[in-house]
């Protein structure tokens, strides 16, 4: 029963952002849709265990709760109908949902050029980075609808307290109440691809890397990232930075199966079996990697997938094309202020240039940042270790094991903190 239980929890949280994004399409009410959706998964938590998954979950889904906004836009009018004695300046086509079989204008199959049968997930996608929201607004919308992480693990991702990004999502939710998909402009359509792509990669590295919690990977997030980038893909499939985004992804989350031991224990990359590595998608990553380098300018993701490439065409960790992959990084971190950048960086400078050099970019990034975090003092002990220092290694990885929220990833550092213990004596 509780396994039964748990594969109806993963089929709603899989199917809860496409139903909201079919409501969307549809009647065009985000917050009023997301509330019916809600609903609707409830409903179904409910009855699936005892009655059985229906046969087409998503339509049931779509079903349920289109009954319950169509409910919630009627009673809506009704009441405005109560309370405005000027009854006749509020259309009444502009509360109630529109026939089953019809499309409001500018929010269906007009989309983006899409036909009606593509993932409706994408018209959420483009709504939830809608021009009136600042990029801030866009990502952490898209990251709560779509990517389904809770509010915390959004706050975490930004570092900001989960107070102020639960107001943040509400204020984007108001933002965007009663607005109608359009299909935007060439200017406009940039932005918010470049937008919907962050968001994209934010939601990757969630679960390819949890922030927090007790699995190191979340590969209901990494697969929803990488299945939604390969439908954006689909849209625009001859835009550099769609195709290099998925490339990036790909040959990321090819390494997944060496990534832990049998206890769920981080391996880090230099260490892993790659004979484990999944050679069908390396060979993919690596085919769109070249295809989104032929497609136009370098940009940041065209940049990390060959980065990536590098890293996976390597048989032994010996093998890896240090000086190649500074060289990327030196281009990479001129285009983007992105500290996790800068930070690839010192550790390819210390590959090429020894432990001391890699430690000197450490500790300029670290005062350029004002700002010390469990990432910046892992690499920091790595390089110290390689150094030699091992008392100074053994600070910097129990100082980022306290600050990490990742069990698996406290344990990995706590492990080579205590590994060392003695070893100067």
């Amino acid at each position: 029963m509780g396994r039964a239980t748990d594969d109806i929890e993963d089929l709603l949280r899989r199917h809860a952002p496409q139903v909201l994004g079919a409501l969307v399409r549809r009647y065009g009410h985000f917050d009023p849709a997301e509330d019916s959706v809600q609903e609707a998964l409830i409903a179904a938590a409910g009855q699936w265990p005892g009655d059985g998954i229906p046969d087409n979950p998503r339509g049931w889904l779509i079903r349920v709760a289109s009954r319950r906004l169509t409910d919630r836009l009627r009673s809506d009018e009704a009441r405005r109908r109560r309370e405005e004695t000027a009854a006749a300046l509020t259309p009444a086509d502009a509360f109630v949902a529109p026939p089953p079989g019809e499309d409001p204008a500018g929010a269906g199959s007009a989309a983006l050029g899409r036909a009606p049968s593509e993932d409706d997930t994408l018209t959420l996608l483009f709504l939830c980075c809608h021009p009136a929201l600042s990029p801030a607004a866009q990502i952490a919308l898209t990251l709560r609808a779509v990517g389904g992480l809770t509010t915390a693990e959004i706050a975490r991702a930004h570092l900001v307290p989960e107070a102020t990004m639960a107001q943040r999502i509400s204020r984007a939710k108001r933002t965007v109440r009663g607005t109608q998909f359009r299909q935007p402009d060439a200017r406009d359509r940039d932005q918010r691809l470049a937008a919907v792509l962050q968001v994209l990669y934010l939601i990757f590295n969630e679960g390819y890397t949890a922030t927090a919690g007790p699995d190191l990977h979340r590969t209901d997030l990494a697969r929803e990232a990488i299945r939604l980038t390969r439908a954006v893909r689909r849209l625009l499939p001859h835009e550099g930075r769609v195709t290099g985004l998925l490339a990036l992804m790909v040959l990321t989350e090819a390494r997944t199966p060496a990534r832990t031991g049998a206890d769920g224990e981080l391996i880090p990359l230099d260490e892993q079996d790659r004979a484990r590595w999944d050679r069908t998608a390396i060979a993919e990553g690596i085919a769109l990697a070249e295809e989104a380098l032929a497609q136009g300018p370098a940009g940041d993701y065209q940049l990390q997938a060959a980065i990536a490439a590098l890293h996976d065409e390597a048989e032994r960790a010996e093998d890896t094309d240090w000086p190649q992959i500074l060289a990327l990084y030196d281009v990479l971190v001129q285009r983007t202020p992105d500290p996790a950048a800068a930070l690839g960086r010192a550790v390819a400078v210390a590959m090429v240039h020894g432990p001391r050099a890699g430690l000197a970019e450490v500790d300029a990034l670290a005062k350029a940042t004002g700002q010390r975090n469990h990432r910046l003092d892992a690499v920091r002990g790595h390089l110290l270790e390689r150094a030699g220092e091992h008392d100074a290694a053994r600070t910097a990885y129990r100082a980022a094991a306290d600050a990490t929220l990742s069990e698996p990833e406290a344990h990995y550092l706590r492990r080579r903190a205590d590994r060392l213990n003695g070893s100067d004596t």
